[in-house]
Parts: C-alpha cells; sequence; structure tokens
C-alpha cells in the first residue's frame, strides 16, 4: 500500500470520528448561545482557556516522547508503564491539590463565588491527563478503529447529558414546567456548571472504556528511561505551554483589559463573541487535529527510509491543498454557518473568520513542520518558537486590544502563527532540510485567498442578495476544485498507488 494512502487512510479514520464528534459538540454551541447570556457564555470560554493551559502541564510533553522512544527502545511495555506511571502520579497529585485549595484557586481566577467549578475543573483534567497515554498506545499500535470509537463515544457521552441537564432539564425549569424529575436533575444555582459536569462524566466514561490498557501495566518507573524521556520531552512542553498562549490566552486577555475600561459584563460579551466566532474556523481546526494523530507516529515510523524526506514534502502539499478547499468552502457558505450562533448579537465578529481561517493554516503547516525538531531529538528549537510567539502573543494583544478590542486578538494569532511557521521553516532547513514545494504549497493557498476577495467584491456590490451571493460562491468554489484536479489530480492518483 501506498505510505501516503497509509497516512490519508489514518487520517480519515480519526478525523471521520474527529469531525463527526467535534460538530457534534459544536451543535452545542447553538444550545449555550441561547441558553446563557453572552457574558456566561464568555465564562465558559475563559475557564477552558484556563483549562488548555493546565492539560498541557499535566502532559508534560509525555505523549510525544512515548512515540519516539517506543520506536528505539527494545522493552516497549517499559517505556508505555514507566510514561502512564508517572502521569498518573502527577495527575493524582494535581486533583488533591484542587481539592485541598479551591478557594484559594477560585479567589486567583476571578471566580471566588463559584469554588465548584475549580473541583469540577480539577477532575477534568487531572482524569483527561490519565488518558492520554493509553490514547496515545492506540495510535501507536495503529487501532485507530478503536481510539476513533472511545472519541465517538466520549463526545456522544458529553453532549447527551448536555440535552439532558440545559436543553430538557433547564429549559422545562426556565418555562415553568417544574416538575419532580425536572427539580431532581436540575439545580438554578449550577448553572454553566452543568457543562462542566457533563465534560466530567463524559471524561469518566472514557477511562472505563480504556479499563483494558490498564490491567496489562506492571505500573513501575523505570528512573534512567523517565530522566531520559523528560529529557526529550520537558523542551516540547515548554513549547506547547507557550503554544497555549498563542491559542487561547488572547480571550483572558481580552476580559483583563477591556473589564478595567468598560466593565465586567462588557468584557465577558466581547470574549464570548470572540470565542463563538472563533469556533467557525472548526473544519480546519479538526483536520488539523486528525491530521496530527495520525502524522506524528506516521512521521516517526518513516524516519529511516531512505526516501523519507519526499513523503514529508508530498505529504506537506496535499495538507496545503486540503485546508485550502476548506477554508474556501467556510467562507464560500459563511452566511449559512453563521446561524450556527443564532443570536445576531455574536454575527458582528465575523469579519475575523478569514483572519482566523488562515492563522489556523498558518498553524497546520508549522505543526507540520515540526517534525524536523522532533526527529532529529533538537526540541528545544520547539520550544523556542512558541516561547517566541507567547511573548508577541501578550505583547500584541496589550497593545491592540483597547484600540480593535477582539478584532486585534484575531490579527496577533495570525502574525503570530505566521511568524512561527516562517521561523520554523529556515531552522529547519539548516537543522534538518527538508525541500518542501513552497511554490506550489502557496499556490494552493493563495489562489483559494484570491477567490475569497472576489466573493468578497462581489458581496460588497450586492449585500442584501443572499441566494445570489451563495450561487455566486458555489460557482468560485466548483471552479477551484475544477482547476485543482486539472492541475494535480493525476499526480495524485499515481502517487497513492506508489507502494
Amino acid at each position: 500500500m501506498s505510505v501516503i494512502k497509509k497516512l490519508a487512510g489514518q487520517t480519515a479514520i480519526y478525523g471521520v470520528s474527529s469531525m463527526f464528534a467535534r460538530i457534534l459538540n459544536f451543535l452545542l454551541t447553538p444550545l449555550y448561545v441561547t441558553s446563557f447570556s453572552t457574558a456566561q457564555y464568555g465564562e465558559v470560554s475563559e475557564l477552558y482557556a484556563n483549562v488548555a493551559f493546565f492539560m498541557v502541564l499535566l502532559g508534560f510533553g509525555m505523549e510525544t516522547a512515548f512515540f519516539r522512544f517506543s520506536k528505539t527502545e527494545e522493552n516497549q511495555s517499559s517505556v508505555y508503564s514507566t510514561a502512564l506511571t508517572f502521569i498518573a502520579v502527577s495527575s493524582g497529585l494535581f486533583i488533591l491539590i484542587g481539592f485541598l485549595f479551591t478557594q484559594s484557586i477560585a479567589d486567583l481566577i476571578g471566580y471566588a463565588s463559584r469554588p465548584d467549578f475549580i473541583i469540577y475543573l480539577a477532575l477534568i483534567l487531572g482524569l483527561d491527563a490519565f488518558a492520554t497515554i493509553p490514547m496515545a498506545k492506540l495510535r501507536n499500535e495503529s487501532r485507530a478503529k478503536k481510539f476513533a470509537q472511545i472519541n465517538l463515544i466520549n463526545i456522544g457521552t458529553n453532549i447527551f447529558f448536555n440535552l439532558l441537564f440545559i436543553a430538557f432539564a433547564k429549559t422545562s425549569f426556565d418555562h415553568g414546567n417544574r416538575t419532580a424529575l425536572v427539580e431532581l436533575i436540575y439545580d438554578p444555582a449550577i448553572g454553566i456548571g452543568y457543562i462542566f459536569i457533563s465534560n466530567l462524566i463524559a471524561t469518566c466514561v472514557k477511562l472505563v472504556l480504556l479499563y483494558p490498557e490498564f490491567i496489562k501495566v506492571s505500573w513501575h518507573i523505570n528512573r534512567k528511561l523517565l530522566a531520559n524521556m523528560l529529557i526529550y520531552s520537558l523542551p516540547l512542553m515548554l513549547g506547547s505551554f507557550a503554544g497555549i498562549i498563542n491559542e487561547t490566552f488572547d480571550r483572558i486577555l481580552l476580559r483583563r483589559v477591556i473589564e478595567p475600561v468598560d466593565g465586567v459584563e462588557v468584557a465577558k460579551q466581547q470574549v464570548g463573541i470572540y470565542s463563538g466566532v472563533y469556533k467557525l474556523s472548526i473544519l480546519i481546526s479538526l483536520f488539523i487535529q486528525a491530521f496530527r494523530y495520525a502524522a506524528e507516529p506516521f512521521f516517526f515510523a518513516r524516519a529511516k527510509e531512505a526516501n523519507a524526506n519526499q513523503t514529508y514534502r508530498t505529504v506537506m502539499n496535499y495538507f496545503v491543498l486540503a485546508v485550502s478547499i476548506m477554508f474556501l468552502f467556510i467562507l464560500m457558505y459563511l452566511e449559512v454557518f453563521k446561524w450556527l450562533l443564532p443570536k445576531k448579537e455574536y454575527w458582528e465578529g465575523l469579519n475575523v473568520v478569514p483572519i482566523l481561517l488562515v492563522a489556523n493554516i498558518f498553524l497546520g503547516i508549522y505543526y507540520n513542520q515540526s517534525i524536523w525538531y522532533k526527529l532529529s531529538g533538537q526540541t528545544k528549537f520547539g520550544a523556542y518558537i512558541a516561547m517566541g510567539g507567547a511573548v508577541l502573543t501578550i505583547i500584541l494583544n496589550l497593545l491592540f486590544i483597547p484600540l480593535l478590542g477582539y478584532v486585534a486578538s484575531a490579527w496577533t494569532t495570525f502574525a503570530v502563527y505566521g511568524g512561527m511557521m516562517i521561523t520554523s521553516y529556515l531552522l529547519g532547513q539548516k537543522h534538518y532540510p527538508i525541500p518542501y514545494n513552497i511554490k506550489k504549497a502557496s499556490f494552493f493557498l493563495l489562489f483559494a485567498v484570491v477567490l475569497y476577495f472576489v466573493s468578497a467584491f462581489f458581496k460588497w456590490i450586492f449585500p442584501d442578495s443572499i441566494l445570489l451571493i451563495l450561487g455566486f460562491n458555489s460557482v468560485l468554489f466548483a471552479f477551484y476544485l475544477w482547476f485543482i484536479y486539472n492541475l494535480e489530480g493525476m499526480n495524485l492518483k499515481q502517487m497513492l498507488k506508489k507502494p
């Protein structure tokens, strides 16, 4: 089987499950938007932004270290046991700290009246971190179907309990239908806490499904191996931590910068609007996630092959083509996608969607390129790049949020991810050169961007003719697909046939 075809197949399995799961999960956004105020939705977004930081810290970069050392160590069971036991101990300590210092943490992050949030989030974080190594083991063993099955059940459980607590119980309660069952399920004092409770239940279900991966473990730590794994992984953790600053810290800064001037409610509303429109980049985000699930073990497995660099070059070309198609699809039908945010107050933020889409494409290219420092063991460069991006994220947001609000955050994301992509490419060509076809990859994306501007100009001429706009955009999208197929279709067919 063609190596590209195998990667495409693995990405498809991860992608279909991730796409289905994320789309289902995204469909909860209209539920949150209609059930809670914009400020409350801003609170949820801000809290999950904080969660992302701790998720990276609790992971210790051990997932990538597990992939790498599974390929280099003879005793793979020792690698798995060492990684899992270490994460189990660190996650347990984290949960314990969350319980011991609940109120202090709530005071620190500005939620003094809701210490229950800290309990929910500490459990979610600790248990989720514990699940990362067994999930990585499934990927490492190419058990993509099992991985996808667990993810889908996890998301399905989360959705079910959101619908139970919010769509059924809260809605019934708010409309005065306060039956004994409704009052048993729903307590208005918990409010948005039910979002976290649903997440926690789903995480517990995931751990139950992963039980077979736990009973085979000897639960010991090889100290020498752990030291080597941490030396390799800690720069990755620092890089990922800095990456989370680039990815989510803008929502935290939005509130902190706007609140002293316009008040807490306005600040939370701005966070809510920005977070809502950010989710419209879901198709690109979930494809990038699916690609990373498949590509990381794939790249490590191909590292010793003679034509490895040519494989990486080809993968990059078709990755950029795929995300360019998604970019154009989302923007050509943005008039449809915006109804996923049914409150019109969110629509004022639609102007930043193209910026965020291109920014996420830059991020995906960066992730694709990052294989150079992971394969060469020079993970410190990943940390340097991400930390540089983090510093730039903070500086640009602090400088321009007072002037432009969340628009500044969107352009900052664009600039930072673009900078990281270029920096990684230049360093990679120096330390682990891969002959990427920059002209071809750039053409795929630039052609899509040009067609978007044609669409935007047409919309400017006919601003109120939605059906006419959608028809014209459909022609543009079909033209892009036709042109690319005629340009690249034969090459792709031949590539998929190669062993």
